[in-house]
């Protein structure tokens, strides 16, 4: 309270500052943002805050890096920066209230403080309870940290286990539902992660960027965080419902944009010895660009409509609407509105790339299979049914293993375990898509082979005198037609199984959609229709080229 009582005592020196401030803020907007011809409605929290001198801002001190506390007792961290620098762009004093994940919104609610400003997810949820500034400024995603231990390298390896999680978190539901996690709730982080050294949990369930901080400290020497974030979501200030439409709210969004554009995020990242986000720089270049030519700073291409609105491209994409945006992207938003068909990547672009960049790897291992698996049928056929007789062994007995192995074992064993071994003994790296063609090739050409084989000795039948050669290739289509388009349409449907060593086909991107979006329902039956419509082309391709050979035989 004496902060307070100073802050009461100096009435004269606030309001000059408060007047050089506001104009420098003025100016600032002016410069930056394009917003001051902008209008918004009044707000009773931002003027009550300038009544009284100084804005009350909740933030964390549990949160090592963005709040914590000193060994003297007093709080700092990168979102301390930033609540500093927001207090002195509205001409007022700081005063700080920790708060915690579980009580930060119930405190905002009730106005015991103006801001939030505490490592908070931007979510649907909390939108209709608060306002959530846009832009967001800054990203994580949610990991687990392991007790030395445990061993995890994919989520569905903790899948039903017991992890420490801490209350409000917005995580918790979605991450225990698609993992049938069993949490053990804290109030606090500390409390969460002393439940993990007590052996409460196998596993800490936090934001990345919190726990890569933990890693750094040698209490948590041989713990680890091996997954991949999951659940990729920005952060956003929030203020008191009431505020939406504001001063308040303009203002703080003015400078979340000031912050990208100047590159002062990305200073106090580097400042608090944080790794750079990709946000960030993602962020930095997005708000920094300018429209067309023109580098006057009223130009840029994020700038504020004649409503006070970001442009839909510099928003959190999360939150845009069809109404705020045309084409494609308008249609796919519209049916996720009114259908609940959830298609990312119809209205998402970072989505869309990734789909049909996974589905332009599955065709081209589909049309490299099914050539590769027709050349080592053919060779191998021929190898088989030719006058040297150890060769001729040699290939029935390759034939017989390719057959008999399934193909995704034939994966791990030349993948994990042939290549281990060049790795570690001559420094060489199989690539997974030639490792993915090969054993997949290598398992139908066997079962083509087979067929061409009997095929052949159903044509000796009539004919002793017949020999297996490339003359006499054409001879057998007839015969082996039907197994050998089955073998290749098996291959197609098969091609899925890359997904197993890294390969990015579709059913790897449309994991990393379901993991990232939650979409799980649309996005497997989307697959299934896409595989089958894969099915479909390829048995019709394959029925087309038979029927073309053997027209061009009867000639």
């Amino acid at each position: 309270m004496r902060g307070i009582h100073q802050a009461n005592g100096k009435q004269l020196i606030r309001n000059i500052k408060h007047i050089l401030l506001g104009l420098s803020l003025l100016v600032g907007v002016v410069a930056t943002a394009g917003a001051t011809s902008i209008a918004a409605k009044p707000s009773a929290t931002l003027d009550a805050a300038r009544n009284r001198g100084f804005l009350i801002v909740g933030i964390k001190t549990d949160y090592p890096l963005f709040g914590q506390l000193t060994t003297k007792g007093t709080s700092e961290g990168l979102e301390h920066d930033l609540a500093e620098d927001l207090a002195q762009r509205l001409g007022v004093g700081l005063v700080k209230v920790s708060v915690t994940s579980a009580n930060r919104m119930p405190k905002l609610e009730e106005g015991a403080i103006d801001v939030v400003l505490a490592t908070m997810g931007d979510t649907a949820d909390r939108r209709r309870i608060a306002t959530l500034i846009e832009p967001n400024y800054y990203s994580s995603g949610v990991t687990l940290l392991l007790r030395p231990d445990q061993k995890a390298k994919e989520w569905q390896d903790i899948r039903g286990q017991k992890v420490c999680a801490i209350q409000g978190s917005y995580f918790n539901r979605p991450m225990s539902e698609r993992y049938l996690l069993q949490l053990v709730i804290f109030n606090n982080a500390r409390d969460a992660k002393l439940g993990l050294r007590d052996g409460q949990c196998m596993g800490y369930l936090f934001d990345n960027t919190a726990i890569q901080s933990d890693l750094l400290r040698a209490e948590w020497a041989g713990y680890t965080a091996p997954l991949p974030p999951a659940m990729v979501a920005p952060w956003a200030i929030a203020v008191a419902r009431r505020d939406q439409g504001t001063e308040l709210e303009q203002v703080l969004g003015d400078a979340v944009a000031d912050w990208h554009r100047t590159g002062f995020l990305l200073a106090r990242e580097k400042a608090w010895k944080l790794p750079q986000t990709k946000f960030l720089v993602d962020a930095q270049e997005l708000w920094a660009r300018t429209a067309g030519d023109t580098t006057t700073p009223s130009k840029f291409m994020c700038s504020r409509d004649a409503q006070g609105q970001w442009p839909a491209a510099c928003r959190n994409p999360a939150f845009v609407t069809s109404a705020d945006v045309g084409g494609l992207r308008s249609a796919g938003l519209w049916l996720r509105e009114f259908s609940g068909l959830d298609l990312t990547f119809v209205y998402d672009s970072y989505d869309r790339f990734r789909f049909f960049k996974g589905l332009l790897q599955s065709l081209l291992l589909i049309v490299l299979c099914v050539a590769g698996s027709l050349v080592v049928g053919t060779f191998g056929a021929l190898v088989a049914e030719s006058r040297w007789r150890k060769l001729a062994i040699a290939a029935r007995l390759l034939c017989t293993y390719g057959r008999m192995t399934p193909p995704l074992l034939q994966m791990y064993l030349l993948f994990f375990g042939l290549g281990a071994v060049a790795w570690s003994s001559f420094g060489i790296s199989f690539s997974p898509l030639l490792v993915a063609i090969w054993c997949l090739s290598y398992y139908t050409g066997s079962s083509i082979m087979n067929a061409l084989l009997d095929s052949a000795k159903h044509a000796r039948e009539s004919r002793p005198n017949f020999a297996l050669t490339l003359s006499s290739l054409r001879g057998l289509i007839d015969i082996s037609s039907g197994p050998v388009t089955a073998a290749l349409v098996n291959v197609t449907k098969a091609t899925m199984m890359a997904s197993a060593i890294a390969v990015p086909e579709l059913l790897s991107t449309a994991t990393a959609i379901m993991t990232d979006s939650g979409n799980v329902g649309v996005m497997m039956n989307m697959l299934l229709l896409m595989f089958l419509l894969l099915v479909a082309v390829t048995y019709r391709l394959l029925g087309w080229v038979a029927k073309r050979l053997h027209q061009q035989m009867e000639h």
